[in-house]
């Protein structure tokens, strides 16, 4: 998610480790590293893509902004706030030089990636919605298994707490270009399930705690002979 000096510090593979090996700041340290490293290579794929050459000089100086600000150490708030710094500056180039709309075909190019480095089999109900576990657990959000198997899995998010975050990081000084974290997170978690080759539905929720959603994912069925619907991938 590059071929920069400093790439060689964003460990696309987390799970090169035994979960047991990995101690549990090291471990989300590492997931906030791979989401850098899948939306900077997906935002690269993405302009590629759109064949937008038109727009490389700027493309640089958003890189240049990312990687400049890569802490030395390896703590986890640093990197929490390396990566929340990097997503802003990327939402701000997509849509200030594609428009809104695109920035589900950015999501989706960060979905490839993510497919294309993790090693979890496809097909698995429960794969990405542990993605998904984790990457709202790294904010302290509230969550729930509501299913877990196989062949369909449910996970509800009763309170996000990336909400919470952007306001945090508002106050620090970063330029927020979304009115909702929603915005980017819907497509991006739906490119995430349909590239395991799996369905995927949501529903935003507003509750007593907060912002949330339920997110279900499930096998797909069997095509009907002669039938010509659309799958998820692969």
């Amino acid at each position: 998610m590059t071929d920069c000096k400093r790439a060689s510090t964003v460990d696309a593979d987390t799970r090169a480790v035994p979960p047991e090996a990995t101690p549990p700041d090291a471990a989300r340290t590492a997931l906030w590293k791979r989401r850098l490293f899948e939306g900077e290579a997906g935002l690269t794929r993405f302009v590629v893509e759109a064949r937008a050459g038109l727009h490389m000089q700027d493309l640089l100086r958003v890189k240049h902004a990312i990687f400049e600000g890569l802490p030395q150490g390896e703590g986890e708030e640093e990197w929490k706030a390396a990566f929340f710094r990097g997503q802003a500056l990327m939402e701000k180039f997509v849509v200030g030089h594609f428009g809104l709309d695109d920035l589900a075909s950015w999501a989706a190019s960060n979905s490839t990636i993510y497919a294309a480095v993790d090693p979890a089999p496809k097909h698995d109900a429960v794969v990405p919605l542990e993605r998904l576990n984790a990457q709202a657990d790294l904010y302290g959000s509230d969550t729930e298994w509501v299913e877990n198997g196989p062949e369909r899995a449910v996970l509800r998010i009763r309170r996000c707490a990336i909400w919470e975050y952007r306001e945090l990081a508002r106050e620090r000084g970063v330029t927020l270009t979304l009115r909702s974290p929603c915005e980017y997170c819907v497509p991006a978690t739906t490119g995430m399930i349909t590239k395991k080759g799996l369905r995927a539905a949501h529903e935003l929720t507003e509750g007593p705690s907060g912002n949330g959603c339920v997110w279900t994912t499930s096998r797909a069925r069997p095509r009907p002979a002669g039938g010509h619907h659309p799958d998820p991938e692969g």
